[in-house]
């Protein structure tokens, strides 16, 4: 089997934004969202599902999935690959507007129903040793959660470290499955849950069809070239930083060597303070300063 990079857009959108097959989303949200056993998802409507060959264009960038579920709780999925500058307040505004874009004005706020967002992270955030971390509104001094309704929930990828032996929940299972199913060529034998090996099979290439692969290897080079363009930035920045820093420092020695070159005039006494401005081809009001630092 090969197996495509399941941080890929298309490849994510592909594996947990099916109709077809839920299975895969259903098992990941019950591994993530701590709900109590009478209450796991058992059935979700995604509501920005999945078609072939839609993401070729410049939606691609959209890499979420949306979904609710036989209580109209609300799940916003998202594969962030690269950090973006106000991602913190970008979220929290994206979750709340689902949030509040569920009733309109007027009617009764008991229909609100829960959000819970799933950010998977290619980069890390916060000092929280742990990959996977949930965030909610408690009270500072008793942590008490009055405020409820709204959670935040992340998957720091390179914070993700444990080898296949080493994993022993559920998420464990599916975090290993998004980092590194790219370098696997079978499916783990510890694999039971039928969500994930539906996830594993969706996501071998072999079994992609060919616009699908085509979406796929675009979005990889779109990425690269991305990747290409910031490191060139950032080089041509360093470099002229670098030229900057260079063209002043010769500047500055030369307008060090002026200055010996003045201050020597000056205690020879021979020349005239008008004599010396035009010789260094400065200001008298220079020559005066330069004679008041030292004294003469």
């Amino acid at each position: 089997m090969i197996f495509v990079d399941v941080t890929n857009d298309i490849a994510f959108r592909k594996i947990f934004g099916s109709e077809n097959k839920k299975k895969s989303l259903i098992s990941f949200l019950n591994a993530v969202i701590n709900l109590p056993e009478n209450r796991l998802i058992v059935n979700v409507e995604i509501t920005n599902p999945y078609q072939l060959g839609i993401l070729s264009g410049g939606k691609s960038t959209i890499v979420d999935v949306k979904a609710k579920d036989n209580l109209n709780n609300v799940f916003i999925v998202e594969m962030q690959v690269a950090e973006v500058e106000y991602f913190h307040k970008r979220i929290l505004y994206y979750t709340s507007q689902s949030y509040v874009s569920q009733i309109n004005s007027g009617e009764n706020y008991q229909k609100l129903k829960p959000v819970y967002f799933i950010g998977i992270l290619e980069f890390e955030i916060g000092n929280n040793p742990n990959y996977f971390s949930r965030h909610t509104v408690l009270d500072v001094e008793t942590k008490e959660q009055v405020i409820q309704d709204v959670e935040f929930n992340f998957i720091e990828l390179p914070k993700f470290t444990k080898t296949l032996e080493q994993l022993e929940t559920s998420i464990d299972q599916w975090t290993y499955f998004i980092k590194n199913a790219q370098d696997l060529s079978v499916i783990p034998e510890n694999v039971l849950d039928e969500g994930l090996k539906e996830a594993y099979n969706e996501a071998n290439k072999q079994s992609w069809k060919p616009l699908e692969l085509e979406d796929y290897l675009r979005r990889q080079l779109k990425e690269g070239d991305e990747l290409n363009r910031i490191e060139f930035a950032v080089k041509k920045a360093v470099k002229k930083a670098e030229i900057k820093a260079e063209i002043k420092g010769e500047i500055n020695g030369k307008n060090e060597e002026k200055k010996n070159g003045i201050l020597k005039a000056l205690k020879r006494g021979k020349l005239s303070l008008e004599e010396i401005a035009e010789d260094f081809e400065v200001s008298i009001k220079e020559v005066l300063k330069i004679k008041a630092e030292n004294n003469l």
